[in-house]
């Protein structure tokens, strides 16, 4: 196996470790099976050049009527596909090791859940790393009770991205 699979599977196995704790979105009963994935693939797995945008504020819809999360617009990438993603700091954070990037695609609604996923993309100098493989599902897909930002339509992808956590039966949850 090599490094990078061995990384994404250790990362998902804490993942669900974490879930099936009750730390995160789910309840602690038992009945936590672990999270639904694409099957790993690395040509998902992205270097990018960044493109620098003016730090502007950027307030995100979320899940919670009303309410905005915000964030300051850090740069664009573009991706193989043509198509490019928006990538945001959070709020006051002026050096930046990791950047938001929540998007939706064409699995959106249909695999993955409806609002979208999301990333955190390592930044290093003017290149980011966006692992799709690791795109997860915000707290709010499991549990009402939590309010997450919503991606932009300038971040709706219109191809799909089959890769990173998918939506499970049922059953599951």
């Amino acid at each position: 196996m090599s490094a990078w699979l061995d990384d994404l599977l250790s990362f998902r196995a804490r993942k669900d470790a974490h879930f099936a704790s009750g730390r995160g979105p789910l309840p602690k009963d038992g009945n936590f099976d672990g999270l639904t994935y694409f099957a790993p693939d690395p040509t998902w797995n992205l270097s990018l050049e960044v493109q620098r945008l003016p730090a502007e504020a950027a307030e995100l819809a979320t899940t919670t009527q009303g309410e905005v999360q915000r964030f300051v617009t850090w740069g664009e990438v573009g991706l193989p596909n043509g198509e490019r993603l928006t990538l945001y700091a959070r709020e006051g954070d002026d050096a930046p090791a990791t950047l938001f990037v929540p998007f939706r695609d064409a699995t959106s609604g249909k695999a993955t859940y409806g609002a979208g996923r999301y990333l955190d993309a390592p930044l290093l100098g003017h290149q980011v790393t966006l692992d799709f493989n690791r795109a997860y599902h915000p707290f709010c897909a499991y549990s009402e009770a939590w309010t997450c930002p919503l991606p932009p339509a300038a971040n709706w992808l219109r191809g799909a991205v089959q890769a990173g956590e998918k939506l499970a039966s049922e059953s599951a949850y």
